[in-house]
């Protein structure tokens, strides 16, 4: 019957003593590790869970149409009803004050159809129709906090005549290029906000209405301006 021989071995006459050294200290420099990477990991989480709200929090129904410069337009008995989109007011936040054309007033396609005034800053915003501008929502005059309680409905600020609805129409997006043109408004968004994405939200984590005034109080008009009024 054989039997098993065993021998002893000097382990700290061999390499064994480097290698405990080795682990040794890989052991002592994991929780100094994990202190510095923790904060990293935690703010990449959070960043990503940004990024995901940002795309689920903005509205746009499919029903209307909307000009580039964040406006809509929707048709109701001949009339073209027009306003900010839901991008638009999340921008900005709450207006101080609103001008509207005079009733009677001509507005063009992609020429200033309306100014919003935010504190000392006056903003211009792009008609999405040309033609005769017919009511205007005095309710908003009175109260312009109702573009953010409601954009689409009781926050509407003009009634057009339009001069040729079907051309207008075509020029504004809908469906397949309302889809695309929202996924790159989003993606310049967080391309512009970068690193300073965080400051949009609030403890609760929810963006901020007026969430540019607060990335930068100074000069948020420009910032607005890059969205509000497209290039070409």
């Amino acid at each position: 019957m054989e039997l098993y021989q065993y021998q002893w071995v000097d382990f700290f006459a061999t390499k064994g003593l480097k290698y405990l050294l080795i682990l040794g200290f890989w052991l002592a420099l994991f929780p100094f590790w994990r202190l510095l990477m923790g904060p990293v990991g935690r703010v990449s989480l959070l960043v990503s869970r940004a990024i995901e709200a940002l795309y689920g929090w903005f509205n746009f129904p499919q029903t209307l149409y909307y000009h580039q410069g964040h406006t809509w337009a929707k048709v109701e008995d001949g009339l073209v009803k027009v306003g900010l989109d839901d991008f638009a007011q999340k921008l900005l936040g709450r207006p101080d004050a609103i001008e509207l054309p005079l009733i009677g007033g001509k507005v063009r396609q992609g020429d200033i159809g309306w100014r919003i005034r935010i504190e000392e800053k006056i903003l211009e915003m792009l008609s999405p129709v040309s033609g005769e501008v017919l009511a205007i929502n005095k309710k908003v005059l009175e109260d312009p906090s109702l573009i953010l309680k409601d954009p689409y409905g009781e926050g509407w600020l003009l009634k057009i005549k339009p001069d040729n609805p079907k051309v207008d129409l075509r020029n504004l997006l809908k469906g397949e290029a309302l889809k695309g043109w929202i996924q790159g408004t989003l993606d310049r968004l967080r391309e512009r906000l970068g690193g300073e994405l965080g400051l949009m939200y609030q403890d609760g984590g929810l963006p901020v209405n007026g969430f540019v005034r607060m990335i930068d109080p100074q000069n948020w008009d420009q910032i607005a301006r890059e969205f509000l009024i497209p290039e070409g």
